[in-house]
């Protein structure tokens, strides 16, 4: 019987191939190594990607499209999409959803944060455009709401017809709102007739410019996405705004008045984030090398950063080069590592959110910095 049981352990051993000579050696051989970190971005703006850090589930919370971002007084970050299952999500800087709500804004566009006293609010936007369930674009009109942080409607922004502002049966799409220290409202209308509308704090309308007939060009807007406030100079607030089809921004004053512009060559840039010195954007898409116009069904996009209006660093790109003061063109990388930029949000540790467009509905990814 002995020797029995010593032939069948002699046998085991050597069908394994001495690999259980060592239980330790046996063991690294299991053992699967880590992935490597990736690391995107360029120069002194290095981030780790963490493409997992939203803890949502794709049953309970499934997202279409992530848009927009925001960090409220408390450090939450609020996202918009234009799932209606959820059109908020509320998570902490872990990734941890803290709650969702929205039902009602297929179109969700637009998310931006005002702070009135010690009292938070959002303003969402709804451009209108949604897909039905036989996967074709249809329009609907329209909206800007006013809302508490639980989703509670202050007031609605609607059609600029209703204050003769348009003619009837002009298409009004709004992408996105700035408000300015006054409280005055800032919208543009990016996917309608391109003008950046002025209310004020209670919605009562007072102008507009932009549009595309203008005897000077510098205020003509082509896919005017985003609107932003820029406070870095504090004694000339301005207003940021993207001319995306120009590959440009254009900065005017608050009532309206051109003041400087900058071409980002290829980049087909979202709104303007700003960041003490910096500005942050997503580039959804990027003109291919042979100069022909994009494809917005092609993942061409990344992130881009600007210091003092320079392009310093393109996370998910190729590094920003300058000929002759010139900034020559970026693409994405290979990798893909970032589809569609659509939105960034910054934190106080500088790290980012990168919300998505058109990317198999995946949750927005954080890029921590390095």
């Amino acid at each position: 019987m002995n020797s029995r049981r010593q032939f069948i352990k002699n046998t085991s051993i050597a069908a394994l191939g001495g690999a259980m000579v060592s239980p330790l050696y046996s063991f690294n051989i299991l053992k699967k190594k880590p992935a490597p970190d990736i690391i995107l971005g360029h120069g002194d703006y290095q981030y780790k990607l963490n493409k997992d850090w939203a803890q949502i589930s794709s049953v309970r919370n499934p997202i279409l499209n992530c848009h927009e971002m925001v960090m409220d007084s408390k450090g939450r970050l609020i996202m918009i999409g234009d799932n209606t299952d959820n059109n908020i999500m509320i998570f902490d800087k872990s990734g941890k959803l803290l709650d969702y709500w929205g039902t009602a804004y297929p179109g969700g566009h637009g998310l931006t944060l005002s702070i009135e006293g010690e009292e938070d609010f959002l303003y969402l936007t709804d451009s209108g455009w949604f897909l039905d369930k036989s996967g074709k674009w249809v329009h609907h009109n329209g909206r800007v709401s006013k809302t508490t942080l639980d989703g509670r409607v202050v007031f609605d922004i609607g059609h600029p017809q209703t204050v003769g502002a348009y003619e009837p049966g002009d298409l009004f799409s709004p992408t996105e709102v700035a408000i300015a220290p006054n409280g005055d409202i800032y919208v543009a209308d990016g996917y309608g007739k391109d003008y950046i509308l002025h209310y004020d704090a209670k919605g009562q309308f007072i102008r507009k410019w932009g549009g595309h007939k203008n005897k000077d060009k510098n205020y003509n807007l082509m896919n005017a996405h985003g609107v932003t406030l820029d406070l870095r100079d504090p004694n000339q607030p301005l207003l940021c705004c993207s001319s995306r089809s120009e590959n440009m921004y254009k900065w005017f004053t608050l009532d309206g008045k051109f003041v400087k512009k900058l071409h980002l060559t290829n980049m087909y840039i979202c709104r303007a984030v700003f960041d003490e010195n910096n500005l942050y954007a997503g580039v959804c898409w990027s003109r291919p090398e042979d100069g022909s116009g994009h494809n917005w069904k092609k993942h061409t996009g990344f992130v881009t950063i600007l210091e003092d209006d320079k392009v310093v660093s393109n996370p998910g790109g190729t590094a920003p080069t300058y000929k002759k003061g010139e900034l020559q063109a970026s693409y994405q990388l290979p990798t893909q590592p970032i589809l569609h930029g659509h939105d960034v949000c910054v934190d106080e540790d500088k790290n980012l959110y990168i919300c998505q467009w058109n990317a198999g509905h995946t949750a927005p990814l954080k890029l921590e910095r390095v």
